[in-house]
């Protein structure tokens, strides 16, 4: 996750973060991907239940449910989160508010220390549910919105899909409750960004995170899809730039990148050429982000108990938290991957080991090597970055 704001804009300095320790139980929310610690956020998918089927869905839900952990193994699974320092408890499924107990499972997150936090497509989201979101103390909302409207209702394969997605920003956005934007980025949808800028100002949304698309679920059937490299420089060119002409409308918000950890590397050279003085301390927060955190900062657990190194990855079990609970497992080197993911700079190989922003970086996105590659130590074919500006040539 790269901060397109807090870094190119300034909006969190170096020295942020270091007040704080860098530890993740004291840091607030915007600064916690410069933790020292790296407690995992965790993706719970609740359910595979969705009333969408959405072309790019890494989990690739269903209409209908499963063997779900039940009620009472979820909160054993929030108190073992919760003592072990997980800082953050996304919500995700499926569609997780197809679960009628989420409110009691967010009121336990909330009330054992940790942030939560829902991934939503909105449609379900009524102003009964916001108003009792907001207070259990949910920290956030995020609403998949993947382009304007008929982008959106063609990708999410449903008439009607945006107009649901933006009456749940509009109406977390009346009762004070968090609320920001999701948009997975390929070919057919990239043309809408600036739009979806212009959206978020003219309905005052202060945070957006753009993914880029990852080969996995439905989402594989989309890879020849994907932006090119050129494509993608461009794109995330215009992602800076539409978060500097929100910052000068007075809309301070958050914008990120998520997915695709060489953004952070084509930030700092773009500050570079522009001879931006604040460029030396977007490397040092770049160097305390570390890049990519799968198996040690992001983790994921499925709807049946099974845990993965992150929710993309579901291909690569860990262990399942009916037999194990998450804090043992997590924390289990012998496991001949989870070991690996946690000294992964050893482990990657091609230009990844060689380049010079591998530790801001951290290798990239593995399960999306693995996809394009059959390797999981391969070079992500998504990194767009130069050899000679990885210090190749």
């Amino acid at each position: 996750m790269i901060g397109i704001s807090k870094l190119y804009l300034g909006t969190v300095e170096p020295s942020d973060p270091l007040r704080y320790a860098r530890q993740a139980k004291h840091l607030p929310s915007h600064l916690l991907q410069f933790s020292a610690d790296k407690k995992p956020v965790v993706v719970w998918n609740v359910t595979p239940a969705c009333n969408l089927k959405c072309q790019h869905c890494y989990a690739v839900t269903t209409d209908t449910t499963c063997d779900m952990l039940d009620h009472a193994a979820g909160l054993r699974l929030i108190d073992d989160l919760a003592e072990f320092g997980c800082p953050v408890l996304l919500f995700s499924g499926g569609e997780p508010m197809t679960r009628k107990d989420l409110p009691d499972l967010i009121a336990h997150a909330v009330g054992r220390g940790m942030r939560a936090v829902i991934s939503t497509n909105g449609m379900l989201l009524t102003p009964e549910l916001a108003a009792r979101y907001k207070e259990l103390g949910l920290s956030y909302v995020g609403i998949s919105l993947d382009g304007l409207r008929e982008t959106h209702d063609r990708f999410r394969r449903q008439e009607g899909a945006f107009d649901s997605a933006l009456a749940a920003v509009r109406l977390c956005r009346s009762i004070g409750l968090k609320v920001g934007l999701r948009f997975t980025i390929f070919k057919e949808n990239a043309g809408d960004i600036p739009g979806i800028f212009k959206l978020m100002a003219d309905e005052g949304v202060p945070r957006i995170c753009f993914y880029h698309l990852v080969y996995s679920g439905r989402g594989a059937e989309l890879a020849s899809k994907d932006l090119n490299h050129a494509e993608t420089r461009a794109v995330v060119d215009q992602i800076i730039e539409g978060a500097m002409d929100l910052h000068r409308q007075g809309l301070p918000a958050e914008v990120l990148t998520v997915d695709n950890h060489c953004d952070g590397p084509y930030l700092y050279l773009r500050m570079l050429r522009e001879k931006n003085p604040k460029a030396e301390g977007v490397l040092e927060l770049l160097k305390m982000n570390g890049g990519n955190s799968t198996g040690v900062g992001i983790g994921c657990i499925s709807w049946d108990g099974t845990v993965y190194p992150d929710q993309f990855w579901r291909n690569q079990p860990l262990g399942n938290v009916r037999e194990r609970p998450f804090s043992q497992i997590w924390s289990d080197r012998s496991h001949p991957l989870l070991g690996k993911l946690k000294e992964k700079k050893l482990h990657v190989t091609g230009r990844c080991a060689r380049c010079k922003f591998l530790d801001i970086c951290g290798g990239n996105f593995r399960a999306r090597a693995e996809a394009a590659t059959g390797d999981l130590w391969a070079p992500d074919p998504a990194c767009y970055l130069t050899d000679e500006e990885i210090g190749l040539v």
